[in-house]
């Protein structure tokens, strides 16, 4: 700016920046252009008629100044620089205890990638602020309008360039404090740090500080804050501060080109509101962060370019809002502050609030705030200094010496004693000497940093020099002790009446429970359905407070819940009100719990990475939280066709633990079995049959995957048969297969064990030839490995596999043994953890139970077969009692099986003649055999006979058919 429009406010500064370049440089260049094009942005925005009130986030200065020109100026229109569609959420802040941050949310994304959802927008608020003190003076004070001018949080995401730059808060905070805001993209009033790293290299260097944080707190809020500075002279200097981050900013063309688009953006809102109500600019106040007053954009300005900016419209993305918690350790660690700085600026704005007797506006009803029963009346309007030529204020402050604070020995001695005491409590060995110690070192310290008074960051590096020696006790060190001592980390809460309705329902549905679930902390509840049964809907909103928060929300301490199983007695530990965040954004999903898992549930089984584990394990959390038949129904179908379009084994294990658990839970709690999941067995049984002789050539199959297909086709086997599956493709499968890997050979000797094309006694030779090869013992771990592996789908080989162990062990020489004894075991340990038990249960049944038996002992597969008939087919003329000769050797198995008869006749005595039998029955009954006559195709006819009725050679050649067709039915031995 010049020419013309230069302001003569600012002559004599001009000139003296003009002397020191031309001094340092050696002539004009590029160092006067950055010094007087400072001063010109300073000249522009004081001239601006439309007051510029220039702030810094969390800045306790910029609030005192902002609730001083607040009761001076009385504006009727307050214009903030904070998204304009959070305005309706700000009557809110009423209800909450802050630090709070209003956020606006998208789950559903609709003009955005899909790979960015959720979007989130958070914008914290705490009492130290400038802005909260604009919004309390313009929601209390009737006839004030408070208007939003900032970018939508559309166009925040619209303008977003993640594919240059990380979005701010991507790193994962180290504490939980520090993870309220979650991964939201934060949006602040008033960016001042530099942008120019070696800038602010230089500052932290010759400040003598060590980081940003104190560099301000030393430099700008302590010279703003004393009270010494007018308003006139606080908006000049954050003007000029501003300039200089913005003259010294890199050429980041993205940031640059977002941040002039923000400022056209605030610029054209604000002048269609003016034309809207014909508000008169010097009624007004524009609240921004300084870095955006000191703008050079055309539209700057009531007088700025029209018509240049043209605001695109919004996606339909659909924004919900609301108010999460918030802490100062989640603003420190999203806006890169140091660790304390915002505690240490809460402690200094209260401070000076009682330093300086300014009375701050706070939010009627606020927590924290003093109650009272008078109406909101306006407060009478003061005559305000105009403010359009204020004249130059900037030469004599930048000229003045800094104001010495005389040291405060009463509130350093309280500092020294209150950090040995959180010390002490803290484990360390400190005593009274080491508060004299901290007391003189903060004040040698401050010196050396030319400063009269210790600040807060000169009192914490003495505490932990003379504190801290060699380790921390504790779980805090003295760095962190100083921050809790300064202030601590507030954290801020949501009051019930500003919660969203699904939130609002979870408490009041977990009522009956007595317990004050908005507070932080962790709470015990003890659940007993058995004596009050009004609890069981208590642990459903539990257990599904489980499933959809982060851990430690909802934690069950005893009790269980699994497919059809209910615990009668439930211990939780519940710590909702410090997970507050996380159930805030469940409302953003939903008005109920159910709804919100039903909709979980259904984006997990349809999304693009859903396998047929993970629909199956959707289906079973429908069964156990919704207990809803229509969606697990509709869910076990959608499994079918997932798995008939997978083509890999990856989610095979987990596909069969969870088929059998439902397969055992429908079995049990239902009548018939649903039709998805027979269909679900049998597309399983070919799919699994189609892939096993690939699966088993495959080098990124697992054995333990392998192992798993055939465990679901031998488990599954019977039921698979019955609804029409072929066992015939299952046994080419199988025959198919050649694998290379010596742990898959030994699975699938197992499985051809199982189909009965290999015997026991040829898989016990094969196993002796692999120890009888020298060549092949190095591999044996690996067989022993499948042969583990092998007993999730064929666990009757448990004794096979301990015989192959022990003969391992008994055989191979300590020379061989000792090497791979240590592969043997991780490999038993990372393969087959889980069958382990089933082994060693089989060996402890085995084995002898006492070592003094072990030397008579003789291992089973070493004992001689013994034929049970072999002594009688010694002895000639011997017989072997068969069939009825059973009975009277085993008369009492007899007489159970005629008692389920029904036959109460008893044993027939020697002597007396027996019942007719055999051939008599068919003349008492002949409409039996000639009901089976006729089936078989036999036409003839009883014949008289004049002895009786016909015997049974007779009957065999008079029905030559009948003969023919029962010899086919039941071959002749």
């Amino acid at each position: 700016m010049s020419g013309p429009q230069e302001s003569t406010s600012f002559a004599a500064l001009r000139g003296q920046l003009r002397e020191a370049a031309a001094a340092f440089a050696g002539g004009p260049d590029a160092l006067e252009g950055i010094l007087l094009g400072m001063v010109d942005d300073v000249d522009r925005a004081v001239r601006e008629p439309l007051e510029i009130f220039p702030v810094c986030h969390h800045s306790p200065a910029s609030a005192l100044a902002m609730a001083r020109r607040l009761r001076e100026k009385q504006p009727k229109v307050v214009y903030l620089e904070l998204c304009e569609d959070m305005a309706p959420l700000l009557t809110e802040l009423r209800n909450c205890r802050l630090p709070v941050a209003v956020q606006a949310f998208a789950g559903d994304v609709d003009g955005f990638p899909q790979e960015w959802a959720p979007l989130s927008v958070v914008a914290p608020i705490t009492e130290a602020s400038a802005e909260y003190q604009a919004i309390a003076y313009a929601l209390d004070t009737p006839g004030v309008e408070l208007v939003l001018v900032d970018r939508s949080s559309d166009h925040v995401f619209q303008w977003d360039s993640r594919g240059e730059r990380a979005p701010e808060g991507s790193e994962p905070p180290a504490e939980e404090e520090a993870a309220l805001h979650g991964e939201a993209v934060g949006v602040e009033i008033g960016d001042l740090r530099p942008r120019f790293a070696e800038l602010e290299e230089h500052l932290l260097r010759h400040g003598k500080v060590r980081h940003w944080s104190e560099w301000w707190h030393q430099y700008v809020e302590v010279p703003l804050g004393d009270g010494a500075a007018d308003h006139d002279t606080y908006r000049q200097v954050m003007f000029l501060i501003g300039s200089l981050f913005r003259r010294l900013a890199p050429g980041d063309g993205a940031r640059v080109r977002v941040d002039e688009d923000r400022e056209r953006y605030m610029w054209t809102r604000m002048r269609e509101h003016l034309a809207a109500t014909g508000t008169d600019p010097e009624d007004c106040l524009y609240v921004c962060g300084a870095f955006h007053a000191a703008s050079r954009v055309e539209e700057f300005g009531v007088h700025g370019s029209t018509g240049t900016f043209t605001i695109s419209p919004r996606t339909a993305t659909t924004w919900q809002y609301g108010l999460i918690p918030s802490s100062h350790t989640a603003i420190e660690a999203q806006f890169g502050l140091a660790a304390g700085s915002v505690s240490i600026a809460a402690t200094e704005w209260a401070k000076s609030l009682k330093r300086t007797r300014v009375k701050p506006y706070r939010l009627q009803g606020q927590a924290g705030a003093k109650k009272s029963g008078k109406k909101a009346v306006a407060a009478p309007v003061v005559a305000a200094p105009p403010s359009t030529d204020a004249g130059d204020r900037l030469s004599g402050f930048l000229r003045r010496p800094p104001v010495l604070d005389g040291l405060d020995e009463a509130e350093l001695l309280g500092w020294s004693v209150d950090i040995v005491r959180a010390a002490r409590r803290n484990g360390y060995l400190a005593s009274t000497a080491d508060a004299i110690a901290v007391f003189e070192t903060s004040i040698l310290l401050a010196g050396m940093r030319d400063r009269a008074k210790p600040t807060p960051y000169d009192f914490q590096d003495a505490a932990v020099t003379c504190i801290e020696k060699d380790s921390v006790p504790g779980r805090r060190d003295v760095r962190r002790l100083v921050e809790i001592m300064m202030g601590g980390d507030r954290i801020g809460q949501v009051g019930y009446e500003a919660l969203p309705p699904l939130a609002r329902d979870v408490y009041d549905r977990l009522e009956p429970l007595g317990l004050k679930l908005q507070q932080r902390g962790v709470q015990r509840a003890l659940l007993d359905m058995t004596s009050r049964p009004e609890l069981e809907s208590c642990s459903d909103i539990l257990w599904m407070l489980r499933r959809l928060m982060p851990h430690g929300a909802a934690r069950p301490i005893m009790g269980e819940r699994r497919l059809g199983e209910r615990s009668i007695q439930e211990s939780w530990d519940l710590a909702i009100g410090t997970h507050q965040r996380a159930l805030i954004e469940l409302g953003y999903e939903g008005v109920s719990l159910e709804q919100v898992l039903e909709q979980r549930l259904r984006r997990e089984a349809y999304g693009p990475q859903a396998t047929a584990a993970s629909v199956l394990a959707a289906v079973e959390d429908t069964l156990l939280y919704l207990r809803s038949r229509r969606l697990a129904d509709e869910l076990g179908t959608h499994a079918l066709k997932v798995l008939a379009a997978e083509r890999g084994v990856d989610g095979a294990p987990e596909v069969l633990r969870r088929a059998r658990a439902l397969l055992a839970y429908y079995r049990t709690s239902e009548p018939v079995l649903p039709g998805w999941i027979e269909s679900f067995v049998k597309t399983g049984y070919a799919h699994y049959c189609t892939l096993l002789p690939t699966a088993f050539r495959d080098e990124d199959a697992t054995v333990g995957q392998v192992a798993a297909m055939l465990g679901f086709l031998f488990s599954m086997e019977s039921l698979a048969l019955s609804l029409g599956c072929d066992r015939t493709q299952l046994e080419l499968a199988v025959a198919q297969s050649h694998p290379d890997d010596p742990s898959k050979t030994a699975l699938l000797w197992a499985a051809q064990v199982q189909l009965g094309t290999l015997s026991r006694a040829e898989l016990r030779a094969r196993c002796e030839a692999l120890l009888d090869n020298p060549l092949v013992v190095p591999a044996y771990p690996r067989y022993l490995s499948g042969f583990v592996q092998a007993l999730e789908p064929v666990p009757g080989l448990a004794d096979v596999v301990v015989e192959a162990v022990s003969n391992a062990f008994g055989r191979l020489p300590d020379a061989v043994l000792l090497p791979w004894l240590p592969l043997l075991i991780t490999t038993l340990r990372s393969g087959a953890g889980d069958l382990a038990p089933l082994l060693i249960r089989e060996a402890g049944r085995i084995f002898p139970g006492r070592l003094a038996a072990l030397d008579a002992w003789t291992p089973p597969w070493r004992m001689p077969e013994v034929d049970p008939f072999a002594a009688s087919r010694a002895q000639p003329g011997a017989v072997v009692p068969r069939g009825a000769a059973l009975l009277t050797v085993h008369p009492a198995a007899c007489d159970a099986v005629a008692g389920l008869l029904g036959c109460e006749e008893g044993w027939a005595r020697s002597g007396v003649p027996a019942a007719p039998s055999g051939a008599a029955l068919l003349s008492a009954h002949p409409r039996t055999c000639d009901a089976v006559a006729e089936l078989l195709g036999c036409d003839g006819t009883w014949a008289a006979a004049a002895g009786g009725p016909p015997s049974g050679a007779a009957l065999v050649a008079r029905h030559p058919a009948t003969s023919e067709a029962l010899g086919v039915l039941l071959p002749a031995t």
